[in-house]
């Protein structure tokens, strides 16, 4: 093995801490999940440079081992991270392990925790949309025999489902390794959680169309008590089709 594969977390933090150049480190993934831990996690770090900085730890960039993958960026870069949609919920979840922004690096995974009104609103209308048009899919195709193609817009119409949910309560959707620890401890508003988390689940595993009619209800109350009804109506007579019969 290399010096760089021996490299540990615990020895890395030691080093960037001690190197005036890094503003902050910020954990993510696994480690910064209460009770997620398992023997396989290893430690996703970033390491947040000053802009304009020189420092010998870019000889790290890219680091990857099985106790320690690093990301080294720039202040303006991880300030910056969080906009790519996939990225967003890492941030806003992990970790601040050093700030010396007093309170900077903080207010970055703030930012990322929490979507404005408008890109929520404009985000929620959008998932909505794609909700809508995954269940129609999902319940014509059940109806004309295709099985298979049935249970996959199903199982595609949930994933635009909690887009949606999540966006309404402006926040990031979680990745779905994470999704039953966030809404233990961050329940959607309105929702209950088991309830929900067993329609997910029946829904993506069979196409239940009793079950899909049922919870498309639910979201469409929910979707017009936020200000959806435009993208709703907009479904004209496929509206009845999404509807209990």
């Amino acid at each position: 093995m290399t010096a760089q594969q021996l490299l540990t977390y615990d020895a890395f933090v030691k080093i960037a801490a001690a190197d005036p150049a890094v503003v902050g480190l910020v954990l993510k993934g696994s480690q910064a999940h209460d009770g997620m831990v398992t023997r396989y996690s290893d430690h996703d770090l970033y390491v947040v440079l000053a802009d304009d900085a020189t420092t010998d730890l870019t000889r790290f960039a890219g680091h990857r081992s099985a106790d320690l993958d690093l990301v080294i960026v720039t202040l303006s870069e991880f300030r910056a991270a969080g906009v790519p949609d996939w990225e967003r919920y890492a941030l806003a979840r992990a970790k601040v392990v050093l700030d010396r922004l007093d309170g900077g690096i903080a207010r970055v995974l703030a930012d990322c925790a929490r979507l404005d009104a408008d890109e929520a609103f404009r985000a929620s209308g959008e998932w909505l949309d794609a909700y809508a048009n995954s269940l129609l899919r999902s319940l014509k195709n059940d109806r004309d025999g295709r099985a298979l193609a049935a249970r996959l817009d199903a199982a595609d119409s949930m994933r635009f489902l909690l887009e949606m949910l999540f966006a309404l309560d402006r926040r990031p959707r979680p990745y779905n390794k994470y999704l039953e620890w966030e809404l233990a401890r961050h329940p959607l508003p309105g929702w209950d959680t088991d309830t929900l988390l067993h329609d997910v689940d029946r829904i993506s595993a069979t196409g239940d169309v009793s079950l899909q009619r049922h919870l498309f209800t639910v979201a469409e109350a929910a979707a017009r008590a936020a200000g959806l009804g435009e993208v709703l109506d907009a479904w004209g007579d496929d509206l009845t089709v999404m509807r209990p019969q």
